[in-house]
């Protein structure tokens, strides 16, 4: 079976207009879904409060959602994009979860995850920003003690007639900017088997990777 070619996007969302359509885009079904996944796969073994870091938190929509639903946690939320992150201020601040959710302007790349005691690592929608993957699993590997991971992604499709199909029909009624960049990000994704080979090249080879929707997959530890 012939598989779709990755086309990497880029890492950063940093047009202050990107970053304005993405925090006011309807992202109400896939981000609930996230938290119920989240909820499925490490919620019964997570501490009832804590500390959790949001790799990759964007506008910190998903970091608010979390938070609500984990009331007694913590949450470092983590982005290279200031744009997005202004987003995110706004977001945090009309939330009223300042007190709780630390935002942070911080580059993947240059960022440790030892310093802190996080019993939770999340991230949504990350991966396939990154041009090389393991850039997310090292950062993992280097956390301190032993937290739960949870990671939702998009998942590349086999051929370009079936990018176009799932964007029509989840982004034909979004802003242009979102249209293009949902196309770009199905091309840019990797596949179950990517992750799996991924996962074992960093030695992370105790987790879950399964496929959750007609385009997402996600990778839990056990």
């Amino acid at each position: 079976m012939t598989i779709m070619k990755r086309i990497p996007e880029a890492e950063l969302m940093t047009d202050e207009e990107q970053a304005i359509a993405y925090a006011n885009a309807d992202f109400e079904e896939p981000h609930n879904h996230f938290i119920e996944l989240l909820k499925e796969s490490v919620g019964h073994v997570i501490p009832e409060s804590g500390l959790a870091v949001d790799l990759g938190c964007g506008a910190a929509d998903i970091s608010i959602r979390f938070a609500k639903v984990y009331s007694a946690y913590q949450i470092d939320a983590l982005d290279g994009a200031e744009a997005m992150l202004a987003e995110g201020v706004k977001a945090v601040n009309t939330s009223g979860l300042t007190q709780r959710i630390n935002l942070i302007h911080a580059y993947l790349q240059e960022t440790t995850l030892a310093d802190r005691n996080y019993d939770l690592i999340f991230s949504n929608s990350l991966l396939h920003h990154l041009h090389d993957p393991m850039v997310l699993w090292n950062a993992i590997k280097s956390a301190k003690g032993d937290p739960s991971v949870f990671i939702m992604d998009l998942m590349r499709p086999g051929s370009d007639a079936e990018v176009d199909a799932l964007t029509n029909k989840y982004a034909k009624d979004e802003p242009e900017v979102l249209q293009r960049d949902f196309h770009n990000s199905l091309k840019a994704a990797f596949t179950p088997d990517e992750v799996i080979s991924q996962l074992s090249a960093v030695g992370l080879e105790g987790f879950n990777v399964l496929v959750v929707s007609d385009r997402h997959l996600t990778i839990s530890s056990k």
